[in-house]
C-alpha cells in the first residue's frame, strides 16, 4: 500500500468529513515555501501550513539548533525545575511584546494559550475578592477548539454539538469599517454590568471568520472603555503574531496595551507545538500569596519542552534579522500591487489586506465557511500546484516569509485564473 492508502486505513483527519473527503495528499518533504509529494510534484505552501510556518519548511538554522538541543536535554518537568531554552525564549519574547508584559506562562498550542488566559482572568478577580466572571468577545471570532476557547468563539456548526456545555459569553459585533459606532455602543452597554472579567479579541484580523479586518483606532477605543471599567483585555495573537500584520505583533499598531497576550502558531516557526500566555505584572502579583488556594493550578506534561523552546529561540533569531523584516515588507508591497490590479474585478466582492495577509472574497453566493465553492477553489489551486485553503468563498494568501517574488506571482496567477473562470461561469449562467 502507498502512504495515502495506509493513512485511509487508520487515520481520522481534522476538520474533515471522512466519508466524502478526497484522499489525503502524501507529502514526503518540505523545503522553503515548497512541499513535495510521493510522486515528486511540488506545491507552493501559500498558507504556511495552517498559518504556522514563518521561515520556510526545514529551515537549516532551526533544524540545527533543535538537533544540538536534542543531544543536551530532551525534556524535564517544569514544576520546580527550569532550563536555558525556556528562560531564553521568554527573555526574547518580552523584548518585542508590548512593554507592560512581564511574565510568560507556557502551554502546548493556541487553544491552551487561550484557556490559560481565560482562567488567569477569572481567577485574578477571585483572588482580589471580586465576583467577576463574564467574558466579552467578538461575534464571528475563533479562539480554539477546547471548551473555554470554544465558549469565547462564534457560536456555529463547529460548536453546536457542545452548546449546552459552553459558558455564556457576551458578544459584540466586529467593528468593521462603517460599523464602528455600533460596536462601541454595544460595549458601553455591556460595561454597565459589574461582573465582567475580560474582553478577548483577535487584534486587527479575525482569521477563521474570513480574514475580517478592522482598524487599530477602533480597537484602541474599545480597550480604553475596558480599562475605564476595570475589564481585563486579552489579545489573541496566535494567528497575527510574529510579523503577519506587517509588524512583529498586531498590538504594535495600538497605543493601548493588553493585559494578556496569547501566542502559538508561528512561535516556533511552524516546527514544534508550543503555546505561550504572557501577562502584566499586576496579573501575576494577584496570584502571590501564602494562601495555597490562590495558586494558578494549571499545567501540561510538556510545558516548556526544551526542544520546542529551542525552536522558538531559533525562529525568533530569524524573525528579527533585517532580511526577514525586509521580506515581510516585500510581501506586503507585492500584495498591495496585486490588490490594486484586482480591484473592481467582476468576480470579486471584496479584497482586503493587512501586512502579509491578503484575502479575496468571491462574488459567489453567501459568505460562509460552508459555501460549496470552497472545494472547487481548493482543488483548482492544487491542480495548479498551489496550496490554498479557502474559507468558503474567501481565498487568502498567508505565505512564509521566504517565499520568492516569482513564487508569489505564481500564486497570484492561479487566483487570476480562478477569477476568470468564475466570471465565465457567472456569464454563462446569466
Amino acid at each position: 500500500m502507498n502512504l495515502t492508502q495506509r493513512d485511509q486505513a487508520i487515520i481520522w483527519h481534522p476538520y474533515t468529513q471522512m466519508q466524502t473527503a478526497a484522499p489525503p495528499l502524501p507529502i514526503v518533504r518540505g523545503e522553503g515555501a515548497l512541499l513535495y509529494d510521493e510522486a515528486g510534484n511540488t506545491y507552493i505552501d501559500a498558507i504556511s501550513s495552517w498559518w504556522v510556518n514563518l521561515h520556510g519548511h526545514c529551515h537549516p538554522h532551526i533544524t540545527q539548533k533543535i538537533t544540538e538541543q536534542l543531544n543536551r536535554l530532551d525534556h524535564v518537568i517544569f514544576a520546580g525545575f527550569t532550563h536555558e531554552p525556556a528562560v531564553a525564549l521568554a527573555e526574547n519574547l518580552l523584548q518585542i511584546l508590548p512593554a507592560n508584559q512581564a511574565k510568560v506562562f507556557y502551554s502546548d498550542n493556541g487553544s491552551t494559550a487561550v484557556e490559560v488566559a481565560l482562567k488567569m482572568a477569572m481567577q485574578y478577580w477571585q483572588n482580589l475578592g471580586q465576583t467577576k466572571y463574564k467574558i466579552i468577545a467578538f461575534r464571528d471570532s475563533y479562539h480554539g477548539d477546547t471548551f473555554g476557547a470554544m465558549s469565547v468563539s462564534s457560536r456555529s456548526a463547529f460548536t453546536q454539538p457542545f452548546q449546552q456545555y459552553l459558558f455564556d459569553v457576551l458578544f459584540i459585533d466586529v467593528p468593521v469599517t462603517g460599523r464602528e459606532a455600533e460596536t462601541v455602543a454595544q460595549l458601553k452597554l455591556l460595561t454597565e454590568q459589574e461582573d465582567i472579567a475580560a474582553f478577548i479579541f483577535e487584534p486587527l484580523v479575525l482569521g477563521t471568520a474570513g480574514m475580517v479586518m478592522y482598524s487599530p483606532d477602533i480597537l484602541n477605543q474599545l480597550m480604553q472603555i475596558c480599562k475605564e471599567h476595570q475589564i481585563l483585555t486579552i489579545a489573541d495573537e496566535v494567528m497575527t503574531g510574529f510579523g503577519r500584520t506587517g509588524r512583529n505583533f498586531a498590538c504594535e499598531y495600538l497605543s493601548k496595551q493588553p493585559d494578556m497576550v496569547c501566542l502559538s502558531k508561528g512561535l516556533t516557526g511552524g516546527v514544534m507545538a508550543l503555546g505561550v500566555t504572557t501577562c502584566a505584572q499586576a496579573i501575576f502579583e494577584a496570584f502571590l500569596s501564602t494562601e495555597t488556594n490562590k495558586t494558578f493550578f494549571h499545567g501540561h506534561s510538556y510545558t516548556a519542552n526544551p526542544i520546542a523552546c529551542t525552536a522558538g529561540i531559533a525562529s525568533y533569531e530569524l524573525l528579527v534579522q533585517p532580511q526577514t523584516q525586509q521580506n515581510m515588507q516585500r510581501i506586503a508591497a507585492q500584495h498591495q500591487q496585486f490588490k490594486e490590479k484586482l480591484n473592481g474585478h467582476p468576480s470579486i466582492k471584496n479584497i482586503r489586506q493587512t501586512g502579509t495577509i491578503l484575502a479575496l472574497e468571491f462574488n459567489m453566493g453567501t459568505t460562509s465557511y460552508f459555501n460549496q465553492i470552497r472545494n472547487r477553489l481548493y482543488n483548482f489551486a492544487l491542480q495548479h500546484q498551489v496550496l490554498l485553503r479557502p474559507l468558503g468563498n474567501i481565498i487568502y494568501i498567508f505565505p512564509p516569509y521566504c517565499i520568492t517574488e516569482e513564487q508569489l506571482n505564481i500564486v497570484y496567477g492561479v487566483i487570476e485564473k480562478m477569477s476568470a473562470l468564475l466570471t465565465e461561469n457567472t456569464d454563462s449562467a446569466s
